[in-house]
């Protein structure tokens, strides 16, 4: 199913949302413990929609959202029964993982949970100023590694117990401890779970974060996460957006070299996705849509071409070649791959281009090779082109048995 679900909705949201600042916004500015905590009895997100969020996957052609359960302060986002610090305690009162869950099975999108490894409530958690751990344990706190992991395994236990299928574990901030037993009992709670690299042990798949690796390929399952704002993860009143082109172009790296692609948003304190990421959230739809054959149907195929422009994906006869820098010219070559295409197609506009073998005036003279003419760059000046070339059956494995030495002229 990972392979199968490439492109997935994250959503951050909790708290946070009523200084609409940051996420961490508790340890960042120093907020004692108990006047962040009050604003529990304050967080009424009446305009919550399972259903309108769930719109928002679907406009964006996602095939599985991943939800932030609890983040580093310690607010369940769900009636857990291992603490008050809940929403269901709150004047809302309701359980919006009970409400997604059931959405996302109705419209069979793929559930994920996130869940943050320090909590900055609970009593027992240790707070000993390491990574993402408030500087000092909050006044009554009585930190205890055993009971902590016990108040982690009850909750747990929950998450893959009462929520349905799931399709993903998202721990998060490595807490440089080992307890097998943990991945251990989420995949016995739910049976072909992946679990990603950021919990308790090492985990199935990796997580690089706001970044885009270098590489032809990745060597393990990779879901890359990034947010639609630069400054924040949960809602920010004043955020600072990504343009679609640039979250295009890193989304589309990632995906030739086979990784997933999980994208954010931080809804507000009603629970409303702001009206600007939810125009992100179509305008990368709408290439995905486009060019999602070249990613879920395909596998990178690094080594073809020797063009650093150029990312190449395949399917059986059928070869995609990705530009995820953009396109810097109306046309672009695939050396030293020399043979014909039977057509060449632009997926993002559906048009059909220019495709022959032909010898080119360069420095190196490397001999024929193919090169794809008529790129509309008036159309393509935000976004990652990807064409479609498709061969006879074989030309390909032919040609891969044939080599090619460089010289110059």
């Amino acid at each position: 199913m990972f392979q199968e679900r490439r492109f997935g909705l994250f959503v951050h949201w909790g708290l946070y949302a009523l200084g609409g600042w940051h996420e961490q916004a508790q340890w960042r500015l120093d907020i004692p413990a108990q006047d962040y905590q009050e604003q529990m009895h304050r967080f009424r997100p009446d305009a919550f929609s399972a259903s309108q969020w769930l719109d928002a996957v679907e406009e964006a052609g996602m095939e599985y959202l991943c939800f932030t359960t609890k983040h580093h302060d310690g607010f369940c986002l769900w009636d857990t029964q291992a603490t008050d610090y809940k929403i269901t305690r709150t004047p809302w009162g309701r359980d919006p993982l009970a409400e997604l869950s059931r959405e996302c099975a109705r419209r069979n999108i793929a559930l994920s949970l996130y869940y943050s490894c320090p909590d900055w409530h609970c009593p027992y958690s240790l707070n000993f100023g390491g990574d993402h751990q408030l500087p000092r344990p909050n006044p009554g706190d009585t930190p205890d590694l055993v009971k902590y992991m016990e108040y982690v395994r009850l909750q747990v236990r929950e998450l893959c117990t009462n929520y349905g299928p799931l399709a993903q574990f998202f721990w998060d901030i490595p807490p440089g401890l080992q307890v097998p037993s943990f991945n251990e009992e989420i995949r016995r709670l739910q049976p072909g779970i992946l679990i990603n690299n950021r919990g308790f042990g090492p985990g199935d798949y990796a997580t690089p974060e706001r970044h885009v690796p270098e590489g032809g390929a990745f060597t393990r399952l990779t879901e890359a996460c990034q947010s639609v704002g630069r400054r924040s993860w949960g809602y920010r009143k004043d955020e600072d957006y990504f343009s679609p082109g640039f979250l295009i172009r890193s989304m589309d790296r990632i995906f030739a070299m086979g990784g997933n692609y999980l994208l954010n948003v931080g809804p507000d304190a009603t629970g409303t996705i702001p009206p600007q990421a939810r125009q992100i959230l179509r305008q990368v739809g709408e290439w995905y849509r486009r060019c999602r054959e070249a990613v879920v149907l395909a596998k990178p195929a690094p080594g073809l071409v020797d063009n650093p422009e150029v990312m190449l994906t395949r399917r059986d006869s059928v070869l995609y070649a990705h530009l995820p820098q953009g396109a810097i010219s109306t046309g672009f070559s695939l050396e030293p791959l020399a043979v014909q295409p039977l057509q060449a197609t632009l997926l993002n506009t559906g048009d059909p281009l220019d495709a022959s073998v032909e010898l080119l005036p360069e420095f190196y003279q490397l001999g024929p090779c193919l090169v794809v003419r008529g790129l509309p760059l008036d159309k393509l000046a935000d976004t990652a082109p990807v064409v479609k070339l498709e061969f006879a059956p074989g030309a390909l494995e032919e040609a891969q048995g044939k080599g090619w030495t460089p010289q110059i002229l």
